[in-house]
């Protein structure tokens, strides 16, 4: 991984692949296991795959803390970059943070993926749109977020001391971009209509920290927005499914 500093913040970043810009923001539980889709996707697009402030290698800065602070970062990170008619992909919480960069401003990128992304409220006030993950033991966690558990790339004993430190602390990191209000911006979902790029919402079909029911309501309130599902499929259709969250990446940026 290269490091770059963006805005007074030490990121650190995979890059492979090469053509179009694909700007890859990942999700809660970060970039420490074998990515497989980075190479599918690789194999089309530039990917450029940043670790988030507090995950990985990335500094957390005491004035960073909120994701308003994560999304002017990457907009600057991708004028930095000189990133034109790129595709921009958030998964999980980087779906929020491409979310809130794209009611923000859209002019470097030519069409925007959310897989299962956090980020709004769509329920009343008593209902739980987004599963609480913290409180959930290990495998009952694991139930909710893969279709088939099996899957779970988490083995702490293949992997090294720092990635099992950089895994804490990307955990840390999430508690304190989402911890009050849960894993919401309760003005978000307010501005999404300001997206004006082509839009896909890609979400597995088995996903039970946030439903598909939960996907069809942020697609509603994005113009022209399109949703589809994977098959066989968690929350991290990424790891679970790669060569088929590839495949509609690739399909619908084409």
């Amino acid at each position: 991984m290269a490091k770059i500093t963006v805005s007074g913040v030490d990121l650190e970043i995979e890059e492979r692949g090469a053509g179009q810009p694909l700007l890859f923001l990942h999700a809660g539980e970060g970039l420490w296991a074998d990515r497989p889709w980075l190479d599918l996707l690789a194999q089309r697009f530039r990917v450029i795959a940043p670790a988030h402030p507090g995950w990985g290698g990335s500094a957390l800065p005491d004035w960073v803390g909120t994701v308003d602070d994560l999304a002017y970062l990457y907009l600057d990170l991708a004028q930095r970059m000189n990133l034109k008619d790129a595709v921009l992909v958030g998964s999980c919480f980087g779906g929020w943070i491409a979310a809130e960069m794209a009611v923000r401003n859209t002019n470097a990128f030519a069409k925007i993926v959310l897989t299962a992304p956090l980020g709004i409220k769509v329920g009343g006030r008593d209902e739980r749109d987004i599963t609480d993950m913290h409180s959930l033991s290990r495998q009952a966690y694991l139930d909710k977020a893969w279709a088939n558990p099996k899957r779970d790339p988490f083995d702490p004993k293949k992997l090294s001391d720092d990635e099992l430190q950089g895994i804490v602390q990307g955990r840390e990191a999430l508690a304190l971009f989402g911890w009050k209000p849960y894993m919401h911006n309760p003005r978000l979902k307010r501005w999404l209509h300001r997206i004006n790029k082509p839009t896909l919402m890609l979400w597995g079909a088995n996903d039970g920290i946030v439903t598909p029911t939960y996907g069809k309501a942020w697609a509603a309130e994005i113009p022209g927005a399109a949703f589809e599902t994977i098959d066989d499929c968690g929350h991290y259709p990424a790891w679970e499914q790669a060569e088929a969250f590839a495949e509609h990446v690739t399909d619908f940026a084409s």
